[in-house]
């Protein structure tokens, strides 16, 4: 079986691959602009997609000028139940924004694979009041099939500048097997990160093009890496929340 999940993720990443390329690289000319402007990217996710956020702040090979939204209430910890519940809260996105350095000009990636709960939806329109760029990652083929929790009636998708799909399956679970009731095997964190990354390789490329030294985290098991990733830390620090 653990064959049939390689499998599954192949044929995701080759579809993501062919379907994805013109939006991935609009979010990368997006985020350019963004760090030529001297702005920041910010992550948003809750639950599981929390680790959208984790995987692109201070991860080393990664872009310094990251700001991870990793909003307690949403974590999976303490209790799993209350993240769920805390992520279909009208009105908590807008109270979350204002407790982050976020800026006219900057960019935010907001991430949700079923795209319906409140709080992403808000997330994006409260952004774009302030004149963010959103960016969104979610799955169009889960996202169809089901009802916003948002009272405008939309879902993710609808409230972004830009979409990048990850693809998934409807419910996010892949396989199947006979003897089981349920589907299992999820695959929108492997899909999404990788998708991230992508376009994170592209922002380097466009600033390298540009003439611009992109600002990268060296790893601190390096020899040189904490001299190096503490410079950042300095400049960076009142602009990023969790360095």
């Amino acid at each position: 079986m653990y064959k049939n999940y390689f499998h599954k993720i192949h044929n995701l990443l080759n579809e993501v691959e062919e379907t994805q390329e013109t939006s991935i690289l609009k979010a990368a000319d997006f985020i350019t602009e963004t760090f030529v402007n001297d702005g920041i990217l910010h992550v948003f996710g809750s639950g599981h997609s929390q680790m959208f956020a984790m995987e692109l702040f201070y991860r080393a090979g990664g872009m310094v000028p990251v700001n991870a939204i990793l909003t307690p209430e949403l974590a999976l910890e303490p209790k799993d139940q209350m993240s769920t519940l805390a992520e279909r809260q009208s009105g908590f996105a807008k109270e979350i924004l204002l407790n982050e350095p976020v800026h006219e000009g900057d960019t935010i990636i907001i991430g949700s694979t079923s795209g319906r709960n409140a709080v992403p939806i808000e997330m994006a329109l409260e952004a774009k009041k302030l004149g963010l760029k959103v960016i969104a990652i979610t799955s169009l083929k889960f996202s169809s099939q089901v009802e916003s929790r948002h009272t405008s009636g939309k879902k993710l998708y609808e409230c972004a500048d830009l979409v990048l799909d990850t693809c998934v399956d409807f419910g996010d679970a892949a396989l199947s097997l006979e003897g089981i009731d349920v589907n299992f095997g999820p695959t929108s964190s492997v899909i999404g990160c990788t998708i991230l990354q992508a376009v994170m390789a592209q922002v380097v490329e466009n600033l390298i093009k540009s003439d611009i030294e992109p600002p990268i985290w060296v790893s601190s098991n390096t020899e040189s890496g904490d001299n190096i990733n503490n410079k950042y830390i300095e400049k960076y620090q009142s602009r990023i929340t969790c360095l």
